[in-house]
């Protein structure tokens, strides 16, 4: 009795989850509609830009041609352009990643794990602490994370926990421009422009493999 009772007052882990979904499921039908997706998707992709202050989501069935879902003003994020490369530095990472996690009990309402650090931080950032814990979340506060609102992270948070596949792709700018050339990190943007790129035309999420001495992404054609 004593259990049951804590458990109502602080909130089962599920119940979050499952409060927001039965406040939201007409709001994510409707988003889905509009993006001309008649099921649920089966394969999330995500793409956040640091300078424009945007994440993307798209969705759709795994191994197609995803379809552009919502685009959300991102809130808070700290750092600047730039990737990650030490613990406690403040920046948001750059590269291409996994969901790898997803978290019902967040301090920032709903969030979702970024892979941070990938096969490529491993190789770049500081050898015994290249920091990690980088999430997308609500709450609009940022240590290293991006962050959107919390009914924003909601629909985010629901559509990504449906599918099989999850994909979140950090890009210092939209990298069709040719005026990064002149950012301080080049190098590393000169290897995540192919897969912006490529998606821009394929809508699908790069292939890509790491070079295990430097690091460097290398986007398969």
């Amino acid at each position: 009795m004593r259990l049951l009772l804590l458990l109502v007052l602080l909130g089962a882990p599920k119940d979050r989850v499952a409060d927001a979904r039965a406040r939201r499921s007409e709001d994510l039908a409707a988003l889905l509609k509009q993006a001309g997706l008649t099921a649920k998707p089966t394969e999330v992709y995500l793409r956040a830009f640091k300078k424009e202050r945007q994440v993307e989501l798209w969705a759709g069935p795994r191994g197609k041609p995803l379809s552009l879902v919502k685009t959300y003003a991102i809130c808070a994020a700290s750092g600047e352009l730039g990737p990650k490369r030490i613990e406690g530095d403040l920046q948001v990472p750059e590269g291409l990643y996994e969901v790898t996690e997803l978290n019902p009990t967040s301090s920032y309402h709903l969030s979702l794990k970024v892979g941070y650090p990938n096969a490529s931080d491993r190789v770049r950032s500081d050898p015994r602490k290249p920091g990690g814990l980088i999430y997308l979340h609500g709450n609009c506060v940022s240590i290293g994370c991006i962050a959107i609102e919390d009914a924003q992270i909601e629909e985010v948070y629901l559509i990504t926990a449906d599918a099989k596949v999850r994909r979140i792709d950090i890009f210092p700018m939209r990298l069709g421009d040719a005026a990064f050339e002149a950012g301080a990190s080049v190098d590393l943007w000169r290897e995540l422009r192919p897969a912006y790129t490529q998606f821009e035309k394929t809508k699908r999420p790069a292939s890509f493999s790491v070079d295990p001495k430097t690091g460097s992404y290398r986007v398969k054609p």
